[in-house]
């Protein structure tokens, strides 16, 4: 089996053309030899039937039995061929006419009542050794001059129709080999223009390489067989590039997150370590180097989250969580950097979510922080929450500047950063829309952004119903 899938599809497709064709051509040989067989059976039946009809009048009417008796070389010349049989014979007496060159034995007949000729159904057939069949009939007469009853016998082996048979066969037998090779060239060489196209696809797709994601397949040159397929394959592209895009547009922020901390810290111990200083100089380098490398540690943690996010290797456990109580709590925790943009929050929410706590709190803590980072000042950030058949629902609602419709859609992805998102306020360092959707990704629920309405903007987070 391996080694039939291994082949080329060229070679697959051939073989089994060729297969095909040689079952339609020997089925169809098959049937007109058998046809024609039968036929030359059937000819046979009706040959004798006539013949016997034919000599049992000449002895009826023409010729009497002494006069057939005279005349036996008159029998052999009209019966014409060499290896037919014909006998004249009185019942239970020996054949007084016998034309038998081959001494064919005669089998036991049984024939009908005087004047009742045989019919095709009649007929007996008796096989040489040779495996010639022999067709046998037999007619019961009256003699003229008497009414003696004179049985005559006509017999006729097959001799010649069987070897005109088996000449038959040898050329069904060769025209079906010769159909079966003129199919499988034919078939090659089909097959061979007609995947011409996929070759020119692969080599087209050869090209293509990181530096060369712009490269598309000509999906209206193809086959309408293949246009499928080269539109998946150029989908396909589209979402490589666009990854690819996204990663190294990702890699270039994280490069810019990296740098600055690290710019700080070498920059500070250069200018602390040129001269001595005192106690309290090194103390306040230490702690600025602190806050430095806490934002290190948080940048590498939210990464190593989303990887884990990714691979699946989160369990969660869930507990039922009371909405409005815990965007209370998460309003009150971000009421003094709201007072200092003249924000504040409206909290409407009812019903419970089977969440988990820590996660959940982390993402909506993200809405928020989105919020109040880029909501227009002097303005209200409304939370709500509501339970349903379905799960709960916890929506964060806040006014600011339109957004794109191409950057909406792709607020959540981790490798997508607008520019306006380099800014110092940033608790996610550029991941935090990212860190929101895999949470929602662990809990089975979603997360969504939409603008209800121009200079509005809500994010809606759904967590299923366990």
């Amino acid at each position: 089996m391996k080694l039939w899938t291994g082949r080329s599809l060229t070679a697959r497709t051939t073989v089994l053309f060729a297969s095909i064709a040689c079952v339609v051509i020997g089925t169809l040989g098959a049937y007109f030899y058998h046809s024609a067989e039968v036929s030359l059976h059937q000819r046979a039946d009706v040959v004798l039937t006539g013949r016997v009809e034919h000599f049992s009048r000449i002895v009826r009417d023409l010729y009497s039995v002494s006069e057939l008796k005279s005349r036996p070389l008159l029998f052999e010349t009209m019966l014409g061929a060499e290896e037919d049989v014909l006998l004249f014979r009185k019942p239970g007496e020996a054949p007084f006419i016998d034309v038998n060159p081959g001494n064919v034995a005669v089998p036991p007949l049984q024939a009908g009542a005087a004047g009742q000729l045989p019919t095709p159904a009649d007929i007996r057939q008796t096989v040489l050794p040779d495996g010639v069949p022999v067709h046998w009939a037999i007619a019961r007469t009256r003699a003229r001059e008497d009414g003696t009853e004179v049985e005559v016998i006509a017999a006729h082996p097959m001799t010649h129709e069987m070897q005109m048979l088996a000449a038959y066969r040898n050329r069904i037998v060769l025209a079906t080999l010769t159909g079966m090779l003129a199919a499988t060239l034919l078939a090659y060489y089909v097959l061979r223009r007609a995947l011409r196209p996929v070759r020119e696809i692969a080599a087209r797709a050869a090209q293509i390489n990181p530096t060369s994601l712009s490269v598309r397949l000509d999906s209206e040159a193809a086959p309408v067989e293949l246009r499928q397929l080269t539109h998946a394959f150029n989908a396909m592209l589209d979402r490589l590039a666009d990854g690819y895009q996204r990663l190294s547009q990702f890699s270039a922020d994280l490069a810019h997150e990296i740098r600055t901390p690290v710019g700080a810290l070498i920059g500070q111990t250069q200018v602390t370590l040129a001269k001595p200083r005192e106690p309290d100089e090194y103390q306040q380098l230490l702690e600025s180097n602190l806050e430095e490398l806490n934002r290190l540690s948080h940048i590498a943690e939210n990464i190593l989250f989303l990887a884990q996010a990714d691979h699946a290797t989160l369990s969660i456990e869930r507990e039922a969580v009371d909405l409005h109580a815990e965007l209370v709590r998460i309003a009150d925790y971000f009421e003094g950097p709201a007072d200092e943009r003249g924000m504040r929050f409206t909290v409407d929410a009812e019903g419970m979510a089977s969440v988990n706590p820590m996660l959940c709190r982390r993402a909506i803590n993200n809405l928020v922080v989105n919020a109040v980072r880029y909501g227009a000042c002097d303005t209200v950030v409304r939370l709500s929450g509501v339970q349903d058949e379905r799960g709960a629902i916890v929506t964060v609602e806040n006014d600011g500047e339109p957004i794109p419709r191409e950057q909406l859609d792709r607020l959540f992805d981790r490798f997508y950063r607008a520019d306006a998102a380099r800014s110092e306020f940033t608790e996610s360092n550029g991941l935090g829309l990212a860190i929101v959707k895999a949470i929602m990704h662990l809990h089975g629920g979603s997360a969504r952004v939409v603008c209800p309405v121009p200079g509005v903007v809500r994010f809606e987070l759904r967590f299923p119903r366990v």
